[in-house]
């Protein structure tokens, strides 16, 4: 069995545990995708590399160092640039907030990087807001400042071929005895290794991980924002809706 260090997400013996993906999912834009279109290659180049990874011609953690190695900006400009372009999806607020009231633990497992989602939360939730975070993370280059022109990289979370294979995150608690029923919420391909691991998968409307799951036949609920998400688990919270069920389309 796992120990408490390994599985935090349930010292408060919860019912259940809700994953998400961060940019693009509790944010109405991506930040890195912001980064690169703006300060990168731009997005066309972009596009194609999530295109090749979609269809298993590339994998995640390749695509995904091109993509930000064509950035050059210091990474503290690039948090402020963040600062004030990346928004909060409108309906996260209110789901934090019950979540905080039902107990229920959010873990935030993302293919982006810590110090990036850190400064955008304390941001856009203020300070003290209470989220575990799985993520990769950055470091300066050899012989540079992180906060000096091209001076920064990504440090991914683990030698799988995504960079973070969030799937190990969530087995932790997958095979205990009795765990809570798990969530989890996803936009695009840095969400592929998650999509069959929890008991319910939300893929937010007309991006990739929807056209993921339609060719793999996973089953999801689909999401705009996370209003759909609240009302979905208040539902399953209240018993009035089965987690088989919303899996099916029923909600």
């Amino acid at each position: 069995m796992a120990s408490n260090s390994e599985t935090p997400a349930l010292k408060t013996d919860p019912r259940f545990i809700f994953f998400t993906d961060f940019d693009g999912t509790i944010t109405t834009a991506d930040s890195n995708d912001h980064m690169i279109d703006n300060l990168g290659f731009g997005p066309e180049r972009r596009t194609e590399l999530n295109k090749d990874v979609l269809f298993g011609r590339m994998n995640f953690g390749d695509s995904f160092v091109e993509m930000l190695d064509s950035i050059d900006t210091p990474f503290d400009q690039c948090i402020e640039i963040l600062r004030k372009n990346i928004k909060l999806d409108p309906g996260f607020k209110e789901f934090y907030d019950w979540a905080q009231q039902n107990n229920v633990p959010i873990v935030i497992l993302s293919g982006g990087m810590e110090p990036i989602i850190r400064a955008l939360l304390d941001t856009l939730l203020g300070p003290g807001w209470d989220i575990q975070i799985v993520s990769n993370n950055v470091a300066a280059r050899e012989g540079k400042s992180i906060n000096e022109k091209n001076g920064w990289k990504i440090v991914f979370h683990d030698d799988s071929i995504h960079g973070h294979d969030k799937s190990i995150e969530i087995r932790k608690y997958s095979f205990l005895p009795n765990r809570p029923t798990m969530f989890y919420a996803g936009d695009g391909v840095s969400d592929l290794s998650a999509a069959k691991e929890t008991d319910l998968l939300f893929a937010k409307a007309e991006k990739d991980l929807v056209t993921w799951c339609e060719n793999e036949k996973v089953p999801f609920v689909t999401f705009r924002d996370w209003s759909t998400i609240l009302q979905t688990c208040k539902d399953i919270a209240a018993g009035t809706l089965s987690v088989t069920d919303a899996a099916r389309g029923r909600i």
